[in-house]
């Protein structure tokens, strides 16, 4: 089978395309054939191990597993003896932010990862991209106080993370204000923000209106910048920790800080975040959006796009 390979972190240049055997599966485990994956800010932490804190999980001097992949979407065509829950052609997709060697032609999964049966209501390409953004975005809104009359400002809106966050919450009939650029106007509309900014010509730190949330869905701000934008009580998200790792100690601070504070989530558990997107995409309720799709033999372009910082909600890669 094709697989995308590298022994040592790198940069997108030194990631290779190349044949390796398919991997042996256990009694636990299934194996699928891919047809569908994405290139994700975790696929590149995973690449790079940057920041160096991906190292606590991936390896600490070069990568526990060579072939590069968080998610897949595909079929399975093998199963060991211990599965009852899935068949032989059942359609899944599945993620684990650790590293799933799923940027290959197969990927073997054991069966106590989150791995779900596709809605047959979405494609292969839709499943995959419904997958890492939306996990964080769920650990975004987990545990907040989403009350009618509440006021949220999502900074990002056509991220992997900040479109998600945006439809979760939604769903929730909360009122949502995004920021996005020129192009991506009426796509929020369509999404039913209920106001949008428009970066390339507004700074959104200078509204003058209060929030009762604002998530830095891109990591670009900081709560010193949002603070003003916060109600007395109100609360700054980040998906990034921010310079010199502030938002997790600011976050920590939180239980002494009177006023406005810093929440920095800890996503733990996949199986819930995924259980609560399957859901939502069975119910078409959420629809990622998609920026580029990419051939597999495409993968350093895909990758070297995503580290621009130019991606757009998310970018896929295909393998017919």
């Amino acid at each position: 089978m094709r697989a995308a390979i590298r022994h040592q972190y790198c940069n997108p240049d030194a990631l290779v395309v190349t044949k390796v055997p398919i991997p042996v599966m256990g009694k636990s485990d299934i194996l699928v054939k891919v047809k569908a994956t994405t290139v994700n800010r975790t696929d590149c932490g995973v690449l790079t191990g940057k920041p160096w804190i991906f190292r606590c999980f991936i390896g600490l001097f070069k990568p526990a597993r060579p072939i590069t992949g968080t998610d897949f979407a595909g079929i399975v065509v093998a199963k060991g003896c211990n599965i009852n829950h899935l068949e032989i052609e059942d359609n899944v997709y599945g993620f684990f932010d650790e590293g799933l060697c799923s940027q290959a032609e197969y990927v073997v999964v054991n069966a106590k990862r989150a791995v779900f049966r596709k809605p047959e209501n979405v494609t292969y390409e839709q499943a995959a991209a419904s997958l890492e953004g939306a996990h964080y975005a769920y650990y975004f809104l987990h545990k907040l106080n989403l009350k009618n009359g509440v006021k949220v400002l999502v900074n990002g809106g056509t991220g992997a993370i900040g479109n998600a966050v945006l439809q979760f919450l939604k769903n929730l009939g909360v009122e949502v204000t995004v920021t996005c650029e020129t192009d991506y106007i009426e796509v929020m509309k369509l999404q039913r923000a209920d106001k949008i900014i428009d970066y390339t010509r507004q700074d959104f730190t200078k509204l003058n209106e209060q929030f009762d949330y604002i998530f830095d869905a891109v990591g670009k701000s900081s709560f010193g910048k949002c603070k003003p934008l916060l109600k007395p009580k109100g609360v700054y998200i980040s998906s990034e920790p921010g310079r010199y790792w502030q938002n997790p100690l600011l976050a920590l601070l939180a239980p002494f800080m009177p006023g406005r504070t810093v929440r920095f989530p800890i996503p733990f558990s996949v199986h819930r975040s995924i259980q609560f997107t399957n859901e939502l995409l069975r119910d078409e309720k959420f629809k990622p959006l998609i920026d580029r799709r990419y051939r597999f033999d495409e993968i350093t372009k895909a990758y070297e796009y995503v580290m621009s910082g130019q991606k757009k909600g998310n970018v896929v890669l295909t393998f017919d």
